[in-house]
């Protein structure tokens, strides 16, 4: 099974469902190989998730054995936070490039509006928040830098289509006034505890494409030691979702990635599980009946797990309060 594509505004075709590489600490490479296997063809990565080399490893022997070629694939990386100087963007992204084994990046993203102080890959890769031994601190680089050194990617070939991660309206705005080159996706956090549809409207008028992260609400920041995710109760366990996979003849995880495709998004689910991996393709071709929707719009409650703050000792979150 194959997913459907969408065209960005920068005229190239991306899948709808993807494969989300965060956190893919083990056999990295067996689970690309077998992500791709299964039919995916977007994969979402990210140099902050320090497994860029395993996966390129997964892809290589992908494209060896026949299963693909490198242009029927759609690879996703973004540009950390430290690295948000102008002179800083193109060398680590060369670097990442290097590290996946391929020439080009499909869609390379800005991976947090929040720049951070230079740490050299020779000193920490992947560097973290901030070299051995510091604290965070903040960069004096620009938005505006940042994203004229992305447009530079483009000119290069380095990369087909570049956009942002974890922005909200008003950076988006902001970016849109200086923007050569408008972007092509935002990627950010959306489930049913979180639903974001002021953002997502704003981005669909300008033609910015949404990826929604973070499918399955707190299930992915229980390990991260999170009190709001160990409080909320899991999604795929809300009698709300389960009442619809019932109806539909699905799982709780198809409807909860259904219910964001069927609202235009994309999504990058991520098991390690190959049966699993197959049953999270399927979610389109399908729709959830509106009363379903109706119910899942109930269930906002504006809570977000993916906040930087909580990845700190309280001494440290001035920088991202």
């Amino acid at each position: 099974m194959a997913s459907p594509t969408v065209k960005l505004n920068s005229g190239y075709e991306m899948p709808l469902v993807g494969f989300g590489l965060w956190k893919v600490e083990n056999n990295t490479a067996d689970t690309v190989y077998n992500a791709i296997k299964a039919g995916y063809r977007l994969l979402d990565g990210a140099c902050d998730y320090g497994n860029e080399k395993e996966c390129g490893e997964g892809v290589a022997r992908a494209i060896k054995d026949g299963l693909v070629k490198r242009e029927e694939l759609f690879i996703v990386s973004k540009l950390w936070q430290t690295f948000h100087e102008g002179d800083k963007v193109e060398p680590i992204t060369r670097r990442q490039l290097s590290d996946w084994g391929i020439g080009y990046f499909d869609l390379f993203l800005i991976h947090f509006p929040v720049a951070l102080e230079y740490v050299d890959p020779s000193v920490r890769y992947p560097p973290s928040w901030s070299a051995p031994g510091e604290k965070p601190r903040w960069s004096k680089a620009t938005t505006q830098e940042t994203w004229t050194a992305m447009e530079g990617l483009v000119e290069k070939g380095l990369a087909k289509s570049i956009g942002v991660a974890n922005f909200q309206s008003q950076l988006l705005f902001d970016v849109l006034r200086y923007a050569k080159i408008t972007p092509a996706s935002l990627q950010v956090e959306i489930h049913p505890y979180y639903q974001q549809r002021d953002l997502v409207k704003m981005a669909q008028n300008e033609g910015i494409f949404v990826t929604a992260y973070s499918s399955f609400g707190p299930t992915g920041f229980i390990e991260c030691n999170m009190d709001e995710a160990k409080n909320a109760k899991p999604l795929m366990e809300h009698e709300v979702i389960k009442a619809i996979a019932d109806k539909v003849g699905k799982t709780p995880a198809q409807v909860l990635l259904r219910w964001a495709t069927q609202r235009g998004l994309a999504v990058i689910p991520k098991t390690y599980r190959e049966p699993i991996m197959k049953q999270n393709l399927d979610c389109v071709g399908w729709d959830i009946p509106q009363e379903g929707m109706d119910e899942i719009a109930k269930l906002e409650m504006n809570l977000k797990f993916n906040k930087p703050t909580n990845y700190f000792e309280a001494e440290n979150l001035y920088i991202f309060g």
